[in-house]
This record gives C-alpha cells, sequence and structure tokens, in this order.
C-alpha cells in the first residue's frame, strides 16, 4: 500500500514500490542535480520528480513551515508554487513536467513488465 501525503501543496510518496516507478518510466526521465545551496523556484507547470540521492527543504512563498523531501521520495510540486529550496545534502533527481501524470492512478497489474 501505497504512502501518499500531502503537506502545503506538495504531494510525497515515501519509497514507492518499483513496479510504480517502471510503469512511469520514471528511470527514462531527464534528471537534474545541485550541490548544497538555497535558492528560490517557481512552477512554471506542475512537476513530478523522484529522488535519487540528497535531502532539501522546501518552504512555499508565504509558509511559516518547510516540507523535507529526501533521497527515495516521490514528489508533485503544483503549477505556480513559488518556493525556497534549502537542500542540505546534494541532490540527483528524475523530473518530469508532464501534465498528465497523477499520483493517484493506480499500477495496472496486467500491465506489468516481466
Amino acid at each position: 500500500m501505497s504512502n501518499v501525503s500531502e503537506k502545503l501543496g506538495i504531494k510525497i510518496e515515501r519509497n514507492p514500490p518499483e513496479d510504480k516507478l517502471t510503469q512511469l518510466g520514471v528511470r527514462q526521465w531527464p534528471k537534474w542535480g545541485c550541490p548544497p545551496s538555497k535558492f528560490p523556484w517557481t512552477y512554471e507547470s506542475k512537476e513530478t520528480c523522484y529522488l535519487l540521492e540528497g535531502k532539501v527543504k522546501v518552504t512555499p512563498r508565504g509558509a511559516n513551515e518547510s516540507v523535507e523531501i529526501a533521497a527515495g521520495d516521490f514528489v508533485e510540486f503544483p503549477k505556480g508554487m513559488s518556493c525556497t529550496w534549502d537542500v542540505s545534502v546534494a541532490v540527483d533527481k528524475h523530473y518530469n513536467f508532464e501534465y498528465i501524470l497523477q499520483m493517484d492512478i493506480p499500477v495496472p497489474m496486467n500491465e506489468q513488465e516481466d
């Protein structure tokens, strides 16, 4: 059973099953990374990403609290969100801006690869 939570508009699934990552083609998505740093970011479109490495505190503009994401997290940031990324451990992630991706779509059992 998946463990999806939502905080401050950011959806996080901790350690999603490999079959879900395969079904979505996550390992074929582009990769991006950065060293420890702090910077502002605005999502012009919805981003879904899977963190391979790293640890980040994301603080949406106007929020008094942060969302912490780390290696093994499958994360969805909503379109239009402005936030600050505070990277404490260097990040390496797969990312996708495809607007049709939905975290709550179950993986069809009959479409798994052998």
